[in-house]
């Protein structure tokens, strides 16, 4: 059905498809990768796991080309925003799998997956 809806229905209406969807992932250093592909996030949360010690670089992310943004930090702890405006929210105790759905939630531009998460307010 999805392969017929792209016949007729032009890519504006249609949103964009997983493999369409622009995001970026920003490293604990600074690297940035567009579109990395979802085999790649278990690496980029194994980075958190690293130099305990830097108090510095305390985080991931995943930037969709929307602006929304997961957060990803030491011990579960996720943030969710929008970075050009509304609040940020937040989860604790998030564990590893389901921080890796999260991701690819995002990366596909799966918002209502997202907002559908029992986030609390702020940071």
């Amino acid at each position: 059905m999805n392969w017929i809806k792209s016949l007729f229905v032009p890519k504006s209406v249609a949103g964009p498809t997983a493999s369409e969807a622009n995001y970026f992932a920003y490293h604990r250093y600074g690297e940035c990768e567009q579109r990395p592909p979802f085999s790649s996030f278990p690496a980029l949360l194994d980075e958190l796991e690293t130099r305990l010690d830097d108090e510095e670089h305390t985080s991931v992310s995943l930037v969709h080309e929307s602006e929304w943004a997961l957060g990803f930090y030491r011990g579960g702890y996720v943030t969710f925003e929008n970075v050009e405006e509304g609040e940020p929210r937040h989860m604790t105790g998030v564990s590893r799998p389901r921080q890796l759905a999260l991701m690819e939630a995002l990366a596909k531009g799966d918002f209502a997956h997202l907002e559908a998460q029992p986030w609390g307010p702020g940071y």
